[in-house]
């Protein structure tokens, strides 16, 4: 937790967000009737806040991520890598599920989800640029396989997030994967896949734009990857590329 602090203002900002969010989920639940009024059907009942909650626990570990991430793999994520990865975190959990903006701003999950993929593919390239550049592997890895292998990367990262949704949404009785309006009323057939489908494709979208700028960026010596690529940190603190 000490690394969270050692970060910039806003940094500590998002994680402090996450722990005080939790807090007032948390009484706000316990408060909260279990089945919306028949006079006010749009309240928020115990199950809307559960998912608020389970949404703030998880966004408070992954706030810690990066600093166990550091001390477990001896590298340094970059701040800049951290910042866009906190901008994530508030936008779609405190801002998404805590403010309702999944529902109050049009697009915002989309628009989330595409920046995730995104995100996602410059974790592919930090991971395969490792793999092309240690001793360990010896082949050389082109620019193109890169691109491919982090496009991958993203997409598949995004089927699990869809498989967690449906998980929860089964198991949980949220609707994360919004196949029904906010009062409750449920989609009915090809339509009820909408939101599902929608985020696949955005995430691929995401994917694919992040892939031929890391390309590019390889295949014509740019080096605009490298901003946010992870450095290890050797016996002797200097740090190779990760």
């Amino acid at each position: 937790m000490k690394k969270i602090f050692n970060k910039p203002n806003f940094i500590k900002f998002v994680f402090i967000t996450m722990i005080l969010s939790s807090v007032f989920v948390t009484v706000k639940m316990i408060m909260a009737p279990t089945v919306a009024p028949l006079h006010n059907p749009d309240i928020r009942v115990k199950s809307d806040y559960f998912l608020m909650l389970l949404q703030c626990i998880l966004g408070t570990f992954a706030m810690l991520l990066p600093g166990f991430t550091e001390r477990r793999l001896k590298v340094s994520i970059p701040t800049n890598m951290i910042f866009v990865y906190s901008v994530f975190l508030y936008c779609a959990i405190y801002l998404g599920e805590v403010k309702n903006f999944y529902y109050r701003i049009p697009n915002w999950d989309m628009i989330l989800h595409t920046f995730s993929g995104a995100m996602m593919g410059a974790l592919g390239f930090t991971v395969i640029s490792f793999l092309n550049k240690t001793e360990k592997v010896p082949v050389y890895l082109t620019p193109i396989f890169v691109a491919f292998f982090s496009f991958c990367f993203a997409v598949t990262a995004g089927v699990f997030w869809e498989f967690y949704e449906y998980a929860a949404d089964g198991i949980l009785g949220t609707n994360m994967q919004k196949f029904g309006a906010e009062d409750g009323t449920l989609f009915v057939g090809h339509y009820a896949l909408t939101d599902t489908m929608t985020d696949l494709l955005v995430d691929c979208i995401g994917a694919f734009a992040m892939s031929v700028i890391g390309y590019i960026s390889i295949k014509y010596g740019k080096n605009w990857h490298e901003r946010f690529m992870f450095k290890r940190k050797n016996n002797e603190n200097n740090r190779d590329s990760l």
